[in-house]
């Protein structure tokens, strides 16, 4: 019978100490915001934009007048800062903002380029609620309003749809990157302010994209896409990277997942496409004469994609040649992407860190002077190795069949 007290009294006093639910939320009082956008207005002050989910309306809901209900919600606010600005958006919203669920932050080009990324970040760092993960873009050309307030047919929340685009492009077409909040600071502390960041523009009529019609068309007017890499230098956008200078920074980044290279045979341009199945890109430093001097080396194993000539590749020569093109077609766009940062005084390979880990006594003379001095001039050796290790289901083209 004391035995049975003992238990029962223990068991007792644990409720004391068990918390409960004091600090639950309830989803019905919760605004989830899926994406946050913020803009320079022209009194100075901060515009944030905030997309907010309507849950019931994800599913694709339609009203009595048969319209479809937008699946997200647009709210923007002022303030002098970000803490401000969102105060004062929770006074045109009925739930508590809620930014656990935040996956994607814009920046406007105006504001990235006058003010810079730190200031912006430090904001969401403080955060308890933001998680760092999240992906950051900079408006291309826009602002980060029109960004947000445009509605995209398939993926019905407009937030994912820029999310999934960068993974997929990232994954195919290898000219663009996607970055988080995480690697943009580890990118300014760690390459003396430079780094590069995802950009994405709108592409049409800013007002048309807004509007429900633009989702009801089966060819949208106003559509989103991955739009080049921001050059971030001293937290601030300096210039913008494109095309095969945007994929020879990923290149050197080692950051490419896959891609397609079209080289020229014969004097016709772009007769061959080469597919990528793996790659790797190693960079490493030293001191020659005094002087800093970077090594680049990468190797490349794909697959030939397409060809539309007739072209013999059981010949042994033939395949060396066509990787010899494909080899100096990434020496050109690693090259290309070098040059560019160098006009820019960015370093935005991590050259630095390859200098400081080989000769970190030299390092220390020049990391104050690294970006202004020493980058935009230094030596480096591009090496490239491109193999064809399948050609697909066939070898010989089809198109030498219909010549025969």
């Amino acid at each position: 019978m004391a035995r049975k007290v003992k238990v029962l009294f223990i068991l007792i006093s644990i409720t004391f100490f068990l918390s409960g639910c004091w600090s639950k939320k309830e989803l019905t009082d919760l605004a989830i915001v899926a994406a946050m956008g913020v803009d320079r207005a022209e009194d100075g002050k901060y515009v944030m934009t905030l997309q907010i989910i309507n849950p019931g309306n994800v599913a694709g809901s339609i009203r009595s007048g048969g319209a479809q209900s937008p699946p997200v919600t647009i709210y923007s606010a002022t303030g002098n800062n970000l803490v401000e600005a969102s105060r004062r958006a929770s006074s045109k919203i009925s739930r508590r903002l809620y930014y656990a669920h935040t996956n994607l932050v814009v920046l406007g080009e105006d504001l990235a380029r006058e003010e810079g990324v730190a200031t912006f970040i430090d904001g969401i760092d403080r955060d308890h609620e933001f998680r760092i993960t999240t992906t950051m873009v900079i408006a291309n050309h826009s602002s980060a309003e029109d960004l947000l307030r445009t509605l995209t047919p398939v993926d019905k929340i407009p937030a994912n749809k820029v999310l999934k685009t960068l993974e997929f492009s990232e994954k195919k077409w290898g000219h663009s990157v996607k970055t988080s909040i995480q690697d943009v600071m580890k990118g300014l502390q760690s390459s003396k302010g430079a780094t590069v960041v995802s950009g994405f523009r709108l592409l049409g009529d800013p007002k048309h994209a807004s509007l429900p019609e633009n989702i009801q068309e089966s060819e949208p007017e106003s559509t989103l896409e991955a739009s080049g890499i921001a050059i971030i230098k001293d937290g601030k956008l300096v210039d913008w990277q494109y095309g095969k200078s945007a994929r020879g920074t990923v290149w050197i980044r080692d950051e490419i997942k896959g891609t397609d290279i079209n080289i020229d045979w014969n004097g016709k341009k772009e007769v061959i496409a080469y597919q990528t199945d793996r790659q790797k890109t190693t960079v490493s430093g030293e001191m020659k004469n005094g002087r800093p001097h970077v090594s680049i080396h990468t190797r490349v194993e794909g697959s030939i994609g397409e060809m539309s000539e007739p072209i013999d590749i059981t010949d042994v020569k033939v395949i060396s040649k066509m990787e010899e093109k494909v080899e100096k077609e990434i020496q050109g766009e690693i090259k290309k992407a070098i040059e560019q940062a160098q006009a820019n005084q960015a370093d935005i390979f991590g050259f630095d860190q390859a200098i400081r880990r080989s000769r970190p006594d030299d390092w220390n003379k020049l990391q104050g002077m690294w970006n202004e001095v020493y980058f935009p001039d230094l030596k480096v050796d591009i090496k490239v190795e491109a193999y064809i290790r399948r050609a697909g289901l066939r070898n010989k083209s089809f198109l030498s069949s219909l010549e025969e």
